[in-house]
């Protein structure tokens, strides 16, 4: 099952603009290997899951993979063929937010550098946005 919020404060939200560059959650924290997104862009919840699947079946049960965003802002829609005028729609599914330069995905647990490849390729596949593949920085 997709993910969403227990609860929220407003059933609707604005669509707003993703502006600038992430200035948190640009790093790799609980892993060895990140996914980086290079690009802005709403994240529905159907396709962090379906990425979240295939990651771990390209893993094998080596290394353990950490998603590092979550759907908190309702999309809604208007069904087909209505005429204008009748106001903002339903909420249709949920949608994480990423700005440029936020690490999504991440894989530790001692998997290896080419199974981390291999998923971050099958993930990227799934992806609405251009991604990286980036490595945790020494202390």
């Amino acid at each position: 099952m997709a993910n969403m919020p227990k609860r929220v404060k407003h059933r609707k939200v604005f669509k707003g603009r993703i502006k600038r560059f992430a200035t948190r959650g640009n790093r790799v924290s609980y892993g060895d290997f990140g996914l980086q997104a290079l690009e802005a862009a709403r994240i529905p919840a159907n396709v962090i899951e379906a990425a979240r699947i295939t990651a771990n079946r390209a893993l094998a049960g080596q290394g353990r993979l950490f998603i590092r965003m979550f759907p908190d802002k309702p999309i809604t829609r208007i069904p087909q063929e209505t005429r204008m005028g009748k106001g903002k729609g339903e909420p249709d599914h949920w949608a994480a937010v990423v700005q440029p330069g936020h690490v999504i995905y991440e894989i530790g647990g001692g998997a290896s550098e080419a199974a981390a490849q291999k998923a971050f390729a099958r993930i990227a596949h799934k992806l609405p946005c251009r991604v990286r593949m980036v490595y945790r920085r020494p202390m």
